[in-house]
């Protein structure tokens, strides 16, 4: 499984991302009954690739929580949903060689999302997410890596994958169709948690 994801981490290619700057604060056109309830980031089996730059596993989380969490809870439907994110592999670009080697950044997430009131997860399996640093956010020719420390690139692609992570609900409105005959729940952290698989879903290769 670890050469699996070191495989996948060496050959991604960073898509596009051209992107122009959100405004976070303007409310979003409601999704559903989707409201986000618990906000899982876990971050204890990923695997680094080649070469990466290294941060604490609870760093790794607490930047994909808190840039989920800030997109996310713009929605405010009477339902509640919670959200299991393992991250599987990573990238935080090392220095390189400016022309000749200009390392990127690489983020592999598996995403699950899950009804509060049956505990059941909607995706049949997690959604596998890629995402870099983007065109928006790359330092073209000298690469991520040169200029910008690890904690920025973590930030970025955290964005990022916060980005996909909605992309990816929209894309399934038929999750989130509102049920008149359930009252809005309210959310605290004593609200039940859905179990979370943490191993990173990578078939192995020979």
């Amino acid at each position: 499984m670890r050469r699996a994801i070191l495989a996948l981490l060496g050959g991604v290619f960073l898509a596009a991302c051209t992107t122009t700057p959100e405004d976070l604060s303007v409310p979003p056109v409601p999704l559903g009954d989707f409201r986000l309830g618990h906000n899982i980031a876990i971050a204890d089996n990923v695997v680094l690739g080649p070469f990466s730059r290294e941060l604490t596993e609870q760093q790794l989380e607490t930047e994909l929580q808190n840039a989920v969490a800030k997109r996310l809870r713009r929605y405010d439907g009477d339902g509640l949903y919670h959200l299991g994110i393992v991250m599987g592999g990573l990238v935080l670009a090392q220095p390189g060689i400016p022309v000749v080697y200009a390392p990127q950044s690489v983020m592999i997430l598996d995403v699950s999302v899950f009804d509060n009131v049956t505990q059941q997860r909607l995706n049949p399996e997690a959604k596998r997410i890629q995402v870099g640093e983007g065109f928006r956010n790359m330092v073209p020719v000298l690469g991520s890596g040169l200029v910008r420390e690890a904690d920025m690139q973590l930030a970025n692609l955290s964005e990022n994958a916060a980005r996909e992570i909605e992309a990816w609900l929209q894309e399934n409105p038929e999750w989130f169709i509102p049920k008149p005959e359930r009252a809005r729940v309210p959310f605290t952290l004593s609200t039940p948690a859905p179990p979370v698989v943490t191993a990173p879903q990578v078939e192995a290769t020979n």
